[in-house]
C-alpha cells in the first residue's frame, strides 16, 4: 500500500531485491549476453514503472493532504461560528474580547465585544467565574446553559440545555404520587348517629373532598366509610403544598358535629418509581401523621426526609380506657417474662421523665420483679435535684436510681429496658445501653416524629394524652390490686403531670384530672410539689435578664436571648419558665428561648398558645414535643448559629411545610 511504501522500513527489502537482480543480471551477461541484455531491459522497464508510480503517489498524498487541511481548517472555522455552542473570551475585568455570533444571537445583539459581564449577567454569571467552577447551569435570556469554564484561558463555552431541562421538569412533574386519606375522628363523631344524620355527614365529607379533587385534578376513590386513596402527579402535589394543604383546614371548620370537628390525616408517598413501594411510603407517612395526633399531612421521601403540614391544633382525646387496661396486661405480661428491668428518660430529664420512671419502676416491683432507673447525675436541673432530695429520704426507693455505668453491667439478653417520655434514640440518657437492649418497651405522650426506636416490643404513645405521667399513672390502675404506693412516688407522678400541664391550663382533658384524683387518693403532696418547682431568686434575675433581651418578629413571634458577649450558663427549667412568661404577654404568640446549658450545648424552649406549631418548628432543629410546648438542644454551635438556624425553621414554617 502506498502508505507503507513511503515508510523507509518498507523501502530497504526493494532495495536489496533490486542489488540481487543487478548481479544476476551480470551473472547472465558472463554466459550469454542476449539473455543479458533482455534482463537489463526488463528490469530498467521495472524501474521506470516504480520511478513513475513512485512520483505519483507523492503527488496524490501531497494533494489529499492540502486537501484534508483546507478541510480541517474549514470545518474548524465552521464550527467556531456557525454551530450553535457559544463560546466567549473575556479579561481579567470581564470584558468581553470576543464572541462567535451564535454567543452575540443568544443576547439579541450584533456583537458584544468590549462589554462588560456585569452589565450583561452579573448576577449569574459574574459569581459563577469567580468562584473558580468549572461548571454551572445559569439563565441568560430566559435561556438556560450549561457554561464551562476554561480558567486558564478565560474561556467560556455555552451549551443550550433548555429543552433538556424542560423534559426532565415534565419527567419530574408528572411521576406518580400517591395518598392515602383518613378522617381521624369518624367514629367518634357518628357514635350513636341515626343513619340520616351518618349519610348526610358522608355526603358533605365526599362533597368537600371531591370538590378539592377536582379544583386540583387528582383522581379520588373512597374505599370505606373513613379511608379514601388519591392518585396525582408531582406537580399536583407542589401546588397542594403551596396551599399548604388548605383542605384540612376546609374539612374542620366545615363539618363540627356534637362540639366536634372531623379532621383529616393525609399520607402520601413520593418520588419513588415503584408503585409497591409508592403505596408503602403513603401508608407509612399516614401512620406517622396519625402517630403525631392527626389533622395533618406527613409526605415521605426516598432520602428518609419528612415533609409536614397543618397541625394546627390540639389533638383532640381519642384514647380509652380499653386501650390503657390491654397495654397495662400487656406490659405485665412482658415484664414477668423479663429477668429484669431497667428504666430510661431523656438527656436533662424533666420531672415527667422522673415522675413517669418511677411509676414504670413500681409497676415492676408490684409484678415482683427487679427494676432500676437509670440517670445522669451531671445532667438534672434545680427541681430534678430537688425532687431527688427528697428521695434520698426513702433509702429503698433511693437504691433504685442507678448511673449509666452499672446499668450497662446489669444488662443482658433478657433484660427489659422501659423507655420513658421521649421515643428518639439521640434524646435517650445513653444510646449506647439503648443499642444492646435486646427488649424495649416505649412510652410516650409526645407526637411521633421520623427518628423511632427500633423494634420495640410494645409502644404506647399516645399526643392526646398531657404527660407521660398521665399514662403510667393509667397503666398503674390496671396493675394488681396488691399495690401500694406511698407519698413520693405518688407526689412525682403528680409533679409530672402538673408541669407538663403547666398547673393544668394546658394540654388537660377528663383523662388528667381522672389521673390526678388517682394519685391524690394515693398520697400525692400538692405542696411538695410546689416545693420541687421553686426557683431561687438568682433564676428569676436571670429571667428577667433574658426577657429584657427580647426581639418581637412579624407575627407575635418573640425570641429571647442572653447579652451578647457574656458566657453565662442558664437550666433547662429557668429557660422553660422564660418562654412560658414570654407567652403571657401581651401582642405575643409564640416565644422561644436561647441560652446556653454548658459551654457545649445551646438550649432552645419555644411556646405558643396553639397558633403556631412550635413542635414543627423544633422538630426542624432536630428536637420535638408538642404544639404548643417543644424544645431542642444544640451541641457544638454558638449562640449566633443558633439564633439563625431558628429564624431560617421559623421561616420555613411560616412559608409551609416543615422537614423533618
Amino acid at each position: 500500500m502506498p502508505s507503507f511504501y513511503h515508510k523507509p522500513i518498507f523501502r530497504y527489502p526493494i532495495y536489496a531485491l533490486i542489488g540481487v537482480t543487478v548481479t544476476a543480471i551480470f551473472v547472465l551477461f558472463f554466459y550469454n549476453w542476449i539473455i543479458g541484455a533482455a534482463g537489463a531491459l526488463l528490469l530498467g522497464i521495472i524501474l521506470f514503472m516504480i520511478k513513475q508510480a513512485d512520483s505519483y503517489i507523492k503527488e496524490e498524498m501531497e494533494e489529499y493532504i492540502s486537501t484534508l487541511s483546507y478541510r480541517l481548517k474549514k470545518v474548524g472555522e465552521e464550527a467556531l461560528m456557525e454551530m450553535p455552542i457559544g463560546i466567549m473570551l473575556y479579561n481579567d475585568s470581564f470584558h468581553i474580547e470576543w464572541t462567535n455570533p451564535y454567543m452575540a444571537s443568544c443576547f439579541d445583539e450584533d456583537t458584544l465585544v468590549g462589554r462588560s459581564l456585569y452589565d450583561m449577567a452579573a448576577d449569574e454569571l459574574v459569581p459563577f467565574i469567580k468562584q473558580n467552577a468549572d461548571e454551572e447551569t445559569i439563565v441568560l435570556h430566559d435561556r438556560k446553559f450549561r457554561v464551562i469554564n476554561k480558567q486558564e484561558e478565560r474561556l467560556l463555552y455555552f451549551f443550550d440545555v433548555t429543552e433538556q431541562i424542560d423534559i426532565e421538569r415534565q419527567y419530574e412533574d408528572e411521576r406518580t404520587v400517591l395518598a392515602f386519606i383518613l378522617l381521624d375522628n369518624y367514629d367518634e363523631v357518628t357514635q350513636g348517629m341515626d343513619d340520616q344524620t351518618r349519610s348526610s355527614i358522608n355526603s358533605e365529607v365526599t362533597s368537600l373532598l371531591n370538590k378539592w379533587a377536582t379544583d386540583y385534578g387528582i383522581l379520588l376513590k373512597r374505599i370505606s366509610s373513613d379511608r379514601y386513596i388519591g392518585i396525582l402527579n408531582e406537580n399536583i402535589l407542589s401546588s397542594l403544598e403551596k396551599s399548604k394543604f388548605s383542605i384540612l383546614d376546609e374539612v374542620r371548620e366545615k363539618t363540627p358535629m356534637h362540639n366536634i370537628s372531623l379532621t383529616l390525616s393525609i399520607g402520601i408517598g413520593a418520588n419513588v418509581q415503584h408503585l409497591p413501594e409508592l403505596g408503602d411510603f403513603a401508608q407509612s407517612s399516614l401512620d406517622l401523621a396519625l402517630g403525631r395526633g392527626g389533622d395533618q399531612v406527613a409526605i415521605k421521601q426516598p432520602n428518609g426526609k419528612v415533609k409536614f403540614y397543618g397541625g394546627k391544633t390540639n389533638p383532640t382525646e381519642k384514647r380509652t380506657r380499653v386501650r390503657a387496661r390491654v397495654i397495662s396486661h400487656a406490659l405485665k405480661e412482658i415484664i414477668i417474662d423479663s429477668e429484669k428491668v431497667l428504666i430510661m428518660g431523656h438527656k436533662f430529664p424533666d420531672m415527667d421523665a422522673i415522675g413517669s420512671a418511677i411509676g414504670i419502676l413500681k409497676i415492676a416491683q408490684v409484678n415482683e420483679k427487679d427494676a432500676y432507673i437509670v440517670i445522669n447525675e451531671d445532667e438534672m436541673d434545680s427541681s430534678i435535684q430537688r425532687l431527688l432530695a427528697e428521695v434520698r429520704q426513702h433509702p429503698e426507693l433511693w437504691s433504685k436510681f442507678i448511673s449509666v455505668d452499672d446499668a450497662a453491667d446489669l444488662l443482658s439478653s433478657e433484660t427489659l429496658l422501659v423507655v420513658v417520655d421521649t421515643h428518639k434514640p439521640a434524646l435517650v440518657i445513653d444510646e449506647r445501653l439503648l443499642a444492646r437492649a435486646d427488649q424495649v418497651v416505649v412510652i410516650d405522650h409526645h407526637r411521633r416524629g421520623e427518628e423511632f426506636i427500633k423494634d420495640p416490643l410494645l409502644v404506647y404513645m399516645e399526643p392526646y394524652a398531657s404527660s407521660t405521667a398521665e399514662l403510667v399513672t393509667e397503666l398503674l390502675e390496671y396493675q394488681p390490686k396488691r399495690l401500694k404506693m406511698n407519698m413520693i412516688e405518688a407526689t412525682a407522678l403528680l409533679a409530672g403531670i402538673i408541669v407538663d400541664t403547666k398547673s393544668f391550663t394546658l394540654r388537660t382533658g377528663s383523662r388528667t384530672f381522672d389521673a390526678a384524683s388517682y394519685l391524690r387518693g394515693k398520697g400525692a403532696d400538692t405542696v411538695l410539689v410546689q416545693k420541687f418547682m421553686k426557683e431561687d431568686i438568682g433564676n428569676y434575675v436571670k429571667r428577667a435578664k433574658l426577657i429584657q433581651n427580647t426581639e418581637i418578629l412579624p407575627g407575635g413571634i418573640a425570641i429571647a436571648k442572653p447579652d451578647a458577649g457574656k458566657e453565662e450558663f442558664f437550666e433547662q427549667v429557668t429557660i422553660a419558665q422564660t418562654a412560658d412568661t414570654l407567652l403571657s404577654m401581651s401582642g405575643v404568640a409564640a416565644s422561644f428561648v436561647l441560652a446556653r446549658r454548658d459551654e457545649d450545648t445551646v438550649a432552645i424552649s419555644a411556646r405558643s398558645l396553639g397558633e403556631v406549631n412550635v413542635q414543627v418548628i423544633m422538630e426542624a432543629m432536630d428536637g420535638g414535643g408538642h404544639l404548643s410546648n417543644a424544645a431542642t438542644q444544640l451541641e457544638n454551635v454558638s449562640m449566633e448559629e443558633a439564633e439563625k438556624s431558628l429564624k431560617i425553621a421559623i421561616e420555613e414554617y411560616l412559608g409551609g411545610g416543615t422537614k423533618e
